[in-house]
Formats: C-alpha cells, sequence, structure tokens
C-alpha cells in the first residue's frame, strides 16, 4: 500500500478495474474516515454508521465499471453511503427512535492528538471532544450531515451539495444555520456550570499563598501615619 500510497484515485480505479483488486484496501484506508462521519451523521449510531461503510465499499467495488470520471470519485464513493445511510434511515418505525450512541470506543469525532503527556490537558480535549459530538447529534438531519461534510472532512461548498443532492445555495445556508444551532447548544450545556470556569483554588492558590507569605517575610511594613515621627 505504501508503494502505491501517491496514486490518485482515477489511477487506483483503473488498475482496481484492470484486475488488481487488493489495491482496493488504498481506497478503504483513504475514505474509512469520511464514509464513518457522514453515515455516523445520518443514523448516529457508530455500530451501525460501521456497518454502512462496509455495504458501501462493497456496493461501489460492485458498481466500479459505472464511474464514469463525471465527478471525483470521492464524491461518487460518498454518495454511495450516503444512499446507504439514508435508506436505513427511512425503514426506522421513528425517526428518533435509536438514541446517539455514548460508545466512543469505535470512533466518533477523530480524537485529537495531545502536544504532550499532560493528563489535564488530555482529560480537557477529551471533554471538548464528547461535549462537541454531542452537539452535533443533537442537530437535526438537514443540518448535521452539511455540518460533518463541511467542517469535519473540509469538503466544498460544491461538492457537498453533490453529495446530499442540495443546490450550492441550500448547503451555505444549512450551514450558517448549524453553526449557529452549534453555539447555541455548546453554551447552553457549558453554561450551566460557568461559575466554576477559571476557578483558582486548591494547590495553585495554596502555592500563590504560600509565595507571597515567603516574599513578605523580608519586606518592612510602611508604618501609619500616626507612627510617623514629626
Amino acid at each position: 500500500m505504501t508503494a502505491n500510497s501517491s496514486l490518485s484515485d482515477e489511477e487506483v480505479v483503473a488498475r482496481v478495474r484492470s484486475g488488481d483488486t487488493a489495491l482496493y484496501e488504498l481506497v478503504m484506508r483513504r475514505y474509512n474516515q469520511r464514509l464513518f462521519r457522514i453515515a455516523r451523521a445520518i443514523l448516529r449510531d457508530s455500530d451501525e454508521a460501521e456497518d454502512v461503510i462496509q455495504h458501501a465499499y462493497v456496493r461501489a467495488y460492485a458498481a466500479l465499471h459505472q464511474f464514469a470520471g463525471r465527478a471525483q470519485f470521492s464524491t461518487w464513493l460518498t454518495k454511495i453511503a450516503v444512499h446507504e445511510a439514508s435508506g436505513r434511515l427511512l425503514k426506522r418505525k421513528r425517526l428518533y427512535a435509536v438514541p446517539p450512541d455514548g460508545d466512543q470506543e469505535h470512533g466518533g469525532i477523530e480524537a485529537l492528538k495531545s502536544s504532550g503527556p499532560n493528563p489535564e490537558e488530555q482529560l480537557l480535549r477529551q471533554e471538548t471532544i464528547r461535549l462537541l459530538e454531542k452537539a452535533v447529534d443533537a442537530l437535526p438531519d438537514t443540518y448535521r450531515c452539511v455540518f460533518v461534510l463541511r467542517e469535519f472532512e473540509n469538503m466544498s461548498t460544491a461538492e457537498t451539495a453533490n453529495c446530499l443532492d442540495l443546490t450550492e445555495e441550500t448547503v451555505k445556508v444549512r450551514l450558517l444555520r448549524a453553526r449557529h444551532m452549534l453555539r447555541t447548544d455548546l453554551y447552553a450545556r457549558v453554561g450551566a456550570t460557568n461559575a466554576g470556569a477559571f476557578q483558582f483554588l486548591g494547590p495553585r492558590c495554596d502555592g500563590l499563598v504560600r509565595r507571597v507569605l515567603d516574599q513578605l517575610s523580608n519586606v518592612q511594613p510602611v508604618p501609619a501615619a500616626n507612627d510617623e515621627k514629626p
């Protein structure tokens, strides 16, 4: 795979069509994250999203001869995953019958990497990711899919519109509304505990008091006005 990593999607597809089927693994490794994110955005279930991308890859492989190159291969593949996930959603008796998956062991939004071994920083990053995932899950379906493709996958407005069968103007409007909803949601989630923000307690407070007291031991107090000599 490493030796062929520089091949374009179109080159990979051509070689797979010619019989080099092992190269299909390269496609999967390139788009696993994207397909998982959009499938989970639609279904809000990590396990089902994983099943969707598996079926999407199989469907895409079986239909490679239909790929005409009129759109990017990545867009074509993403649309297959979108249709697969949307079809499953339609089969549910109730649209919101399945609650958001709280088990993030299978993925979710890709974990941010810590720049150092600081456990407090890692805990903060994990908590931030958890809050963001919950806020994104709470978005209405029509806004959530647009937001995930545009913000998490950095897809262009045109490509997002193509994948979701929308106009570019609709994508722009939904993205703006999704951002506004997220800001409101995140503030509401954090605002309830905002009295605990920027606290200066515990060891930090004790340390500061100690340092100040140490310094004061070497400082002569200024006499009060009535103690001054004439």
